[in-house]
């Protein structure tokens, strides 16, 4: 796992705030840094790319690792979309553990994993609704960037475990838009995913230097 690389923001810039168990949409320009922040620690932001002028490309996992080949990202890596294009790359990050292999939790993962718990929308059902207004529909929602997720791999069972994040308060990850995109941020809803608690994530859109 790469070292942690930082990048420092303007203090101008407006810090904005997920509530936990929540989710937001935004448009984020070419050019343009999210800074996503873990504001307390162990708390995962499921992060999702479309591009603004066609939101049929969105971002893909799978495209993604063949092209890193590697399923741990971070500072350097790019995330690309079903078409092959480049929609964001990764400039800074202080935890170095992310994940890119489980898809947003939902209504049937509470049904599934948590059976004896309230039954939740998840980071699905947010992003479902967060994202209506640019005209994505449940069934475009993809594979998120699950930022801070700490999603271990045995290497000769194949077995996943979700642990807690590593991430500590004020740990960040920084993307770079490569076009204007189209983006769905949470503060996840999962227990297990965020160390058995539920907290906010905050970001910041730092304009292109340019």
């Amino acid at each position: 796992m790469a070292g942690p690389v930082r990048i420092q923001w303007r203090e101008t810039i407006e810090t904005r705030h997920i509530s936990e168990r929540s989710g937001t949409a935004f448009e984020l320009k070419a050019g343009e840094l999210l800074h996503v922040i873990d504001p307390r620690g162990e708390q995962v932001a499921d992060l999702l790319a479309f591009n603004a002028a066609d939101i049929d490309e969105v971002m893909s996992s799978g495209r993604t690792f063949d092209y890193a080949e590697t399923i741990y990202l971070t500072a350097g890596h790019k995330l690309y979309s079903n078409r092959s294009n480049v929609l964001l790359e990764i400039v800074a990050d202080t935890v170095g553990r992310h994940d890119f292999l489980l898809t947003p939790c939902s209504v049937d993962t509470f049904d599934h994993f948590y059976p004896k718990l309230d039954r939740h929308r998840g980071c699905f059902g947010n992003l479902v609704e967060a994202l209506a207004p640019y005209g994505v529909t449940p069934d475009r929602i993809p594979t998120a960037f699950n930022c801070f997720m700490n999603v271990p791999v045995d290497g000769e069972t194949g077995k996943i475990r979700v642990l807690p994040p590593i991430s500590k308060a004020g740990d960040s990850i920084v993307f770079r838009a490569a076009i204007d995109l189209v983006i769905g941020l949470t503060a996840c809803s999962a227990p297990d995913s965020n160390g058995g608690s539920f907290k906010p994530i905050h970001y910041r859109i730092e304009p292109c230097s340019d």
